[in-house]
């Protein structure tokens, strides 16, 4: 079964050049697999980081890496969307802005798990 929001989506515009289509589709997946890694890291950060992580610490940025996981794939299917849109009606493709939030969220995940080990062990 075919939403109407898909079938809205395919009958805009002319179909693009279908190798646009399939790296379009490709580039979701690698958003996806992103996601998906993150959510598995905060579950594995939760199950397996032991005492060396303050359990405050530990949940708060597994639930944080978990909602960011889920925030990424929202992300993804917003872009694939823009994009195909854009192909469709031979407009310029948006910005990739998703690539900033998912630096600084690493960024400020790793950093905190750090300072959290660095104070353990001194």
């Amino acid at each position: 079964m075919t939403s109407r929001w898909f079938v809205g989506l395919l009958n805009e515009g002319q179909d693009p050049d279908p190798r646009f289509t399939l790296a379009n589709e490709r580039t979701f997946l690698a958003w996806t697999r992103t996601a998906l890694a993150l959510v598995a890291g905060g579950v594995a950060l939760e199950s397996f980081a032991g005492p060396s992580v303050p359990i405050v610490v530990r949940r708060a940025l597994a639930v944080l890496l978990i909602l960011f996981g889920a925030a990424l794939a929202l992300g993804a299917l917003l872009r694939w969307s823009a994009t195909e849109r854009a192909l469709r009606n031979r407009r310029p493709l948006p910005p990739p802005g998703m690539s900033i939030y998912l630096v600084t969220g690493l960024v400020s995940v790793c950093l905190v798990l750090a300072v959290s080990l660095a104070v353990r062990w001194a």
